[in-house]
């Protein structure tokens, strides 16, 4: 069954830049899907005997339950882990040029399993000679792209989106070092109006393959690609720390 949340992170000698944000996300969604989390010490033990010998790698933590279908979708209890060992995959593009479509996630604040939308709406975007797609709600607010969380900069300031969207690890991690590379940022209601009027020189999106990447254009409106802000957001995500696993 496609009920089931993840989370998924480049390990790094062992260790993973906001490991503590990615197993929150993991005990938020747990109880909120399933009624109980699985311990923080089992996540890491599990981990762990996943990577065996592998100190650099790419993992993907994701919880489900057998016991769950659709004659019985009421089941509550501790979800089963599945965990994934990767090489690390290389990030998204060098430039996106992305198409707006109007389209909301389910439980737009979980990073779940439930993900055939986000396919499509990337493949589409695909056919119609765009990269990647960029989501507005109901309401015509900007909110996130299909795998990534996107930022718009003017000056030395990062304007985020406020419609709902998936809190990202990555995007947490950056906000966190804006300060130590002289960028402010703040979280507002933005629409297509915003993008159209030239209020923002340039912008970015972000996952965890993805430190930073600059946006080429949002449909018919380019921006600038602005290397030293780029270099800028990459080194806030790098200040943060590594977590042992």
């Amino acid at each position: 069954m496609n009920y089931g949340a993840y989370t998924s992170f480049r390990v790094e000698d062992g260790a993973a830049r906001g490991l503590d944000l990615h197993l929150e996300r993991l005990r938020r969604a747990s109880i909120e899907l399933f009624g109980e989390a699985v311990p923080e010490a089992r996540l890491l033990e599990l981990m762990r005997a996943a990577m065996g010998a592998r100190e650099t790698c790419w993992l993907r933590v994701s919880l489900f339950s057998d016991e769950i279908s659709n004659r019985n979708p009421t089941w509550v209890g501790r979800p089963r882990v599945m965990i994934g060992v990767f090489d690390p995959p290389p990030p998204l593009a060098g430039s996106l040029r992305l198409q707006v479509q109007r389209h909301e996630r389910i439980a737009p604040h979980l990073k779940h399993a439930a993900n055939m939308d986000l396919l499509m709406a990337r493949r589409r975007a695909r056919a119609e000679g765009f990269d990647d797609a960029l989501f507005e709600d109901s309401e015509g607010e900007l909110s996130e792209g299909t795998l990534w969380n996107i930022g718009f900069v003017q000056g030395n300031r990062v304007t985020w989106p406020r419609a709902p969207m998936l809190a990202g690890v990555t995007q947490r991690l950056i906000q966190a070092g804006l300060k130590d590379v002289g960028l402010g940022d703040e979280t507002r209601d933005l629409d297509r109006s915003d993008v159209a009027s030239g209020a923002f020189q340039s912008a970015f999106i972000c996952n965890s393959a993805t430190p930073a990447c600059p946006v080429e254009s949002i449909d018919g409106w380019s921006f600038e690609i602005d290397t030293d802000v780029i270099n800028r957001l990459r080194t806030a995500w790098a200040s943060q720390p590594c977590q042992p696993i």
